[in-house]
């Protein structure tokens, strides 16, 4: 599996919309919104580093909205907690 943290700048007044096009493409499995220099933050989960590639300079480049984005590669994962529960809020 190849993971990647993708930083978004999008144009003003677009965060929601591109978030939700964003989140619905095959490959992210996560969008935040945040505070400070990005807009966005998108989790990427693909099977292989073409697919990410793809997913990043194809499917990504196409969703209107988006100004400029930074693609921080994973290379290895350094934590044994299991992440759907850390972010969970146990309702």
């Amino acid at each position: 599996m190849q993971s990647a943290v993708i930083l978004i700048d999008v144009e003003k007044g677009q965060t929601n919309g591109v978030a939700q096009r964003l989140a619905e493409l095959e490959g992210i499995s996560e969008v935040f919104s945040t505070c400070g220099r990005y807009d966005l933050v998108a989790i990427a989960r693909t099977r292989d580093f073409e697919s990410l590639a793809q997913l990043v300079t194809e499917r990504l480049m196409q969703v209107e909205g988006i100004h400029d984005t930074e693609t921080l590669n994973a290379m290895q994962v350094h934590s044994r907690h299991d992440l759907e529960t850390m972010f969970s809020l146990g309702w």
